[in-house]
């Protein structure tokens, strides 16, 4: 039996240690980031702006290191199971794909169309990946929903989103 083999069937089943290299990853980058910082040292505030980056990379890298102790020690993590979901059953393509289909067209259609635009058929096109076939009702809800998070981003959180096509009218 090569190496190559003897590794494959030694990690046969312990894929959570991509979650645990996922951890990791994610420790670096917020750590990578915390020393670009550059702040000024000031004596009222010893602490300063680096400190919770720090903490965080730090619980980052522990977790990523404790989870892949435990996956290689033969820890597993319990499957879902679901009550109305049965795990035996492949993936539903037919709903997975119009899914896709509808958040890659709200990426393509966001700066040139905006929000409003680009939201509605997000919105509209989930609710009929999802199964729902009350396409008018559906329309005047995912407008609505567009609308609102538009004015509730711009209003109430003071983020504006793209206007696209509606500017000067939104």
């Amino acid at each position: 039996m090569s190496s190559s083999q003897t590794l494959t069937s030694r990690l046969k089943g312990r894929s959570e240690l991509g979650v645990a290299l996922l951890l990791g990853v994610a420790g670096v980058l917020v750590l990578v980031d915390a020393l670009a910082l550059v702040t000024p040292y000031s004596q009222s505030d010893p602490v300063g702006p680096k400190t919770l980056p720090y903490i965080v990379a730090g619980l980052l890298f522990v977790c990523a290191i404790m989870l892949a102790v435990n996956v290689l020690r033969g820890g597993q993590g319990e499957a879902e199971g679901g009550e109305d979901v049965d795990l035996s059953h492949p993936a539903d393509w037919k709903t997975v794909l119009p899914l896709v289909g509808a958040f890659v067209a709200n990426i393509l259609l966001i700066d040139w169309a905006g929000w409003v635009i680009s939201g509605t058929v997000l919105f509209w096109g989930s609710a009929w990946a999802l199964g729902s076939r009350h396409y008018a009702r559906d329309g005047i809800i995912a407008v609505l929903l567009s609308v609102l998070t538009f004015y509730g981003f711009y209003l109430g959180l003071g983020i504006p989103l793209p206007a696209g096509l509606l500017e000067g009218i939104l």
